[in-house]
């Protein structure tokens, strides 16, 4: 029983932390960028870092929520090395945000929505368990996919009228 409960825990705080990156990709609304969230969490689970995508915003090929994310987390640590962190976030991350994720050592990747168009966390490629990396995170997905997937919807219904 107690292991089943563990499960349900770990789920729900998976959820609540997808939430906070839900929060985290409204900020995209400022301006034209395409509304993805992340956020990382120590191993207690204590949040670090949130970021949304600011590429238009910043005009910064390089700045996807992930990215931003992991950046700040890395100053609130003062190490590069995110060891034992979650990076969670709402699109399944691209090759540039799987490859930082990979190179922070990051002990996990969770994501909400899948990307079969450029996600490099399973869909499209797999940039995270390649047996010749010397880190490979745990890797959970489709947390609030549905959710996560609408905003995505929305934002480029909007784009399209």
């Amino acid at each position: 029983m107690h292991g089943d409960d563990e499960r349900d825990g770990i789920a729900q705080r998976h959820i609540a932390w997808m939430r906070v990156a839900l929060e985290a990709a409204a900020g995209s609304a400022r301006s034209a960028d395409v509304p993805v969230g992340a956020a990382v969490f120590d191993s207690s689970g204590k949040e670090l870092a949130r970021a949304c995508n600011e590429r238009e915003f910043a005009g910064d090929p390089t700045a996807h929520a992930e990215i931003l994310a992991l950046r700040h987390a890395a100053k609130v640590l003062g190490s590069w090395r995110l060891l034992g962190c979650t990076l969670v976030v709402t699109l399944e991350p691209c090759t540039m945000c799987a490859g930082a994720a990979v190179l922070a050592r990051v002990g996990r990747v969770i994501y909400g929505a899948a990307d079969p168009k450029a996600g490099a966390v399973g869909s499209v490629w797999d940039a995270v368990t390649d047996p010749r990396l010397n880190h490979r995170p745990e890797v959970v997905g489709g947390v609030l996919a549905a959710e996560c997937g609408a905003l995505l919807k929305q934002f480029f219904a909007a784009r399209r009228h």
